[in-house]
C-alpha cells in the first residue's frame, strides 16, 4: 500500500503529519510513504530529522491566496498551476492509494491532482475551526479528521471522523525525570516553559525578558525559554545584558527535545496553535495562552476551547507587556488553582489520536472509508 502525505508551511502542519506517518508505520508495517512539501519549505529539516522512512520526498510550488496583495494572488495562482502539474506527475508515477493533507497552501495543488486522478484524500484539521485553505481543500477530499467533536459543524454531515490530536512518539515518551536531567533543572523549583512556536513570537519573547529580572529573583522558579529561530540573535544578545541567570535556560528551537520541555513544565506561556490541543492535555499543562493577532480567529478559538474547560487563561497580545508578570506570579502563588487547571487539562487528553487518524486513512485507502 502507498500513502502520499502533503504538509508544509509551519511545524503546526508538519508535526501532525509526521505523527500519523509514525502510526502508519507501526500499525501497518510495509506501507510505503511519500512526502510532498513546498519548494524551499520550512518542513525540509523536520522531515530529515523525523526518523520516518519516506520512500520518496518531493516539493511542489504553491502560494497563499488569502491576506496577500492582488499581485501576490496572481503569482500564487501561477505557482498553484505549476504545482498541480508537478503533483500530477508524482501521483501518476508513484500511484498512491490515498492522500493525507494537514492544511496549508501546499495541499491545494496536491489535492487538485489527486482529485483529478480519483485518489481518495483525507484532511486532518488540527485546529478547532478550519482556516481558508482547509475550507477549500475539503471540497476535494472524502474525509476530514478532526481534533474535537465541536469542529464537525463546519463540514457537511458524514464527512468528518473524530480522531483527536496526533502526538509524535518522541513527545509521548518524554518523562519528568529525564527532562530534569536533560535541562539540568532543580527538582525543588517549579518550571515555567515559554515558547511561541517553531518561528517564535516576538511579543511573548519581549514580555518575558521585561519580566525576567523579577521572575529570576524567585527562589521557587526556573525557566525554559524557546525563542524561535527568527528572534534568537536579538533575544540572546539582550539576555546577556542581564548577567548570569543560572535558572534561566534559553534555546532557539527544540525539535526532538520539545517533549522533554513539556514534561518538565508546571506552567506554560505560548501562542495557541493547534498543537496545544494535544500536547498540553497529554502532559496536564496549565497554560497562559496568547493568540497570534494576525491569525486571531482560529488561534482564539483554540485558546477559548482550553479556557472554557478550565485548563488555560487567555491573554491579548497587546496586553503582554503590562500583564504577563502579574498573571504568571498569580498562578505560581496559587498552588490549588494550578493543580485544578492541571486536572482539567489532563481530562482532555486523548493520546491515541495518531493511531485513530492512521486507521481512518487506511480505511480510505482500502475502500472501506
Amino acid at each position: 500500500m502507498r500513502i502520499l502525505i502533503a504538509a508544509g508551511g509551519t511545524g503546526g502542519h508538519v508535526y501532525p503529519a509526521l505523527a500519523i506517518a509514525e502510526a502508519i508505520e507501526n500499525v501497518q508495517p510495509g506501507t510505503k510513504l511519500a512526502f510532498v512539501g513546498s519548494v524551499g519549505g520550512f518542513e525540509r529539516p523536520l522531515i530529515a530529522e523525523s526518523g520516518v522512512q519516506f520512500e520518496r520526498q518531493s516539493e511542489v510550488y504553491a502560494g497563499p491566496l488569502h491576506g496577500v496583495s492582488p499581485l501576490r494572488i496572481v503569482f500564487s495562482l501561477l505557482q498553484i498551476v505549476i504545482g498541480t502539474l508537478q503533483a500530477l506527475g508524482l501521483i501518476l508515477s508513484w500511484r498512491p492509494q490515498a492522500l493525507l493533507l494537514t492544511g496549508g497552501w501546499v495541499g491545494l495543488p496536491v489535492a487538485l491532482a489527486a482529485w483529478l486522478l480519483r485518489v481518495p484524500g483525507m484532511i486532518y484539521l488540527p485546529d478547532i475551526e478550519p482556516g481558508l485553505a482547509i475550507k477549500v481543500l475539503r471540497r476535494l477530499v472524502r474525509r476530514v479528521a478532526i481534533t474535537a467533536p465541536e469542529s464537525a459543524r463546519y463540514f457537511p454531515a458524514g464527512q468528518t471522523v473524530v480522531t483527536c490530536y496526533p502526538l509524535r512518539r518522541d513527545v509521548m515518551d518524554a518523562s519528568r525525570d529525564a527532562a530534569q536531567t536533560h535541562f539540568a533543572l532543580d527538582p525543588a523549583r517549579k518550571t515555567l516553559l515559554v515558547f511561541g512556536g517553531s518561528r517564535g513570537a516576538r511579543t511573548i519573547n519581549t514580555a518575558l525578558l521585561d519580566a525576567l529580572p523579577a521572575l529570576a529573583a524567585r527562589s521557587d522558579l526556573q525557566i525554559i525559554h524557546v525563542t524561535g529561530t527568527l528572534d534568537w540573535d536579538t533575544i540572546d544578545s539582550r539576555r546577556k545584558t542581564l548577567g548570569h541567570l543560572p535558572h534561566y535556560h534559553a534555546f532557539p528551537y527544540l525539535h526532538h527535545d520539545m517533549g522533554l520541555a513539556f514534561a518538565a513544565a508546571d506552567l506554560v506561556v505560548s501562542r495557541s496553535g493547534a498543537s496545544i490541543l494535544g500536547e498540553f492535555p497529554f502532559f496536564g499543562l496549565p497554560a497562559i495562552l496568547v493568540p497570534y493577532p494576525y491569525a486571531w480567529r482560529y488561534q482564539k478559538v483554540n485558546a477559548d476551547f482550553l479556557a472554557e474547560h478550565g485548563a488555560a487563561i487567555v491573554m491579548n497580545d497587546a496586553d503582554m507587556g503590562r500583564d504577563l508578570l502579574c498573571t504568571i506570579e498569580t498562578l505560581l502563588d496559587d498552588p490549588s488553582r494550578l493543580a485544578q487547571m492541571q486536572t482539567q487539562a489532563k481530562a482532555l487528553s486523548q493520546p491515541d489520536g495518531a493511531r485513530r487518524a492512521a486507521a481512518a486513512l487506511m480505511r480510505l485507502a482500502t475502500g472501506e472509508g
